[in-house]
């Protein structure tokens, strides 16, 4: 079967009433905090891309079960430090960087060396924002220029720890909290703020963990060894997969969308914010709040004009998964579109601020690179006729989502490789494009 698409002409008008994805960041946690509990807990709705998937592998592979029944997820959890660890184990977190590095977080009492590994993508990524902290534990990693593979052995002589996250990473903060649940006293962190759904998921279990807003930091404080009940819960649907078919709509001539049960967490949701600023109009209704998270129903329709926006870097982080997707709207903007520090984009599953800069340019776009800043000159009557190819060497999802939506609003005969990535977050992504309307061969 081959693994590229081609698009030859722009999705006709519609007006639909759609859901998408489960989000893939809750379903990774909800599934590794499963493995820490006490009890058998039951997770419904759980994303089943690569990335879930590989998540459910790893914890079996670390002696926690898990079955499948009506659509439930029933993983078994032994409590704190409850993963059965065998000599010469050796986990593949595959294109998972969430996976990867709140795994770790996990294994800091484990007995034996755990190897994990990961695909070309992720090998490539850096790990040194979290060997760090965890070495200020009192963890044992080793590690060749801070990059997969990795291996890790853990301590009976954890110590707690205050560490400042400047990045603005979910990720490390993610790492850091998980370790502290198998730490004894206080562990403090002192953080940039940035997506929060484990914090959020520890409070609804009522775990003592505590957050304080002090200016532009989160304070965040975590009692260890406290140990948590199973529990129940239903994962949202992801606004990183909402947001392409967010700018479908808008890019779109007379299309009108309702995206039911989206994730619209403030940490979450910057792409909402940036293209409301930019006059898209969308509208969330429907208003609902699940153990801490805000869900809701998102209200998008096609707009003739679009401004250009000097975006405020307060909304990087609520919106780094989203900017290759916001870059699109901005080339179709009127005026010069400002986005600034932007360089935590080139440590996802590819440099997706240099692709970025490149797509723009090949659709005919104008882009100024300033290190970690770009402008961006916008061309509201952009019409494309010509080829196109999209390699995307690195297997990037969110690069093949792109084209996908560039090439149905914009025109031109594309030609799009790496169809297989989708399914790293997004199976369902082209049987919604073609119940839309597109024509896809």
């Amino acid at each position: 079967m081959s693994n590229h698409i081609v698009i030859k002409k722009k999705i006709k008008s519609f007006d639909k009433k759609i859901k998408v994805g489960s989000d893939k960041s809750i379903s990774i946690r909800s599934i590794l905090l499963a493995s820490q509990a006490v009890g058998t807990s039951k997770i419904s709705n759980l994303l089943e891309s690569e990335d879930v998937l590989n998540s459910l592998k790893t914890i079996k592979k670390l002696g926690i079960n898990y079955k499948k029944k009506n659509k439930i997820y029933y993983i078994k959890g032994f409590g704190l430090n409850g993963f059965d660890i065998k000599k010469n184990t050796t986990i593949n977190a595959g294109n998972s960087g969430t996976l990867a590095r709140l795994i770790l977080g996990l294994l800091v009492k484990s007995k034996f060396i755990v190897k994990m590994k990961g695909d070309k993508s992720l090998s490539r990524r850096d790990f040194s924002r979290v060997i760090n902290p965890l070495r200020l534990f009192g963890v044992n990693i080793k590690s060749k220029n801070n990059s997969l593979p990795i291996e890790i052995i853990g301590t009976k002589f954890l110590r707690p720890i205050t560490y400042n996250e400047s990045i603005g990473s979910a990720q490390v903060k993610s790492c850091i909290i998980l370790s502290a649940l198998n730490t004894a006293g206080t562990t403090i962190i002192n953080s940039k703020p940035s997506r929060n759904h484990t914090e959020l998921m520890l409070k609804s279990f009522n775990y003592p963990i505590k957050v304080q807003k002090k200016g532009q930091i989160d304070k965040i404080f975590i009692d260890g060894l406290k140990q948590f009940k199973s529990f129940e819960y239903k994962v949202p649907g992801d606004i990183s997969s909402a947001s392409f078919f967010i700018v479908l709509t808008l890019l779109s001539k007379k299309s009108k969308i309702i995206i039911e049960g989206v994730n619209v967490n403030k940490s979450r949701d910057g792409i909402i914010q940036i293209l409301n600023r930019m006059g898209a109009k969308i509208k969330v209704k429907n208003k609902k709040f699940y153990k801490g998270e805000e869900v809701a129903d998102i209200y998008v329709k096609s707009i003739k004009k679009l401004n250009s926006i000097n975006c405020p870097s307060k909304f990087n982080s609520s919106a780094i998964d989203e900017f290759l997707i916001i870059f699109l709207v901005a080339a179709k903007a009127n005026g010069v579109s400002k986005f600034k520090d932007l360089g935590e984009m080139n440590k996802k599953e590819s440099k997706r601020l240099d692709l970025a800069v490149k797509f723009l340019r090949l659709i005919g776009i104008k882009v100024e690179r300033f290190r970690n800043n770009i402008n961006i000159h916008g061309n509201p009557e952009i019409t494309l006729s010509k080829n196109f190819e999209i390699m995307n060497h690195l297997k990037d999802h969110r690069i093949f989502f792109l084209s996908c939506i560039a090439a149905l609003t914009l025109g031109g005969k594309w030609k799009i490789n790496e169809k297989k990535s989708a399914n790293t977050s997004f199976p369902d992504f082209l049987k919604i494009l073609k119940f839309l309307g597109a024509t896809i061969n």
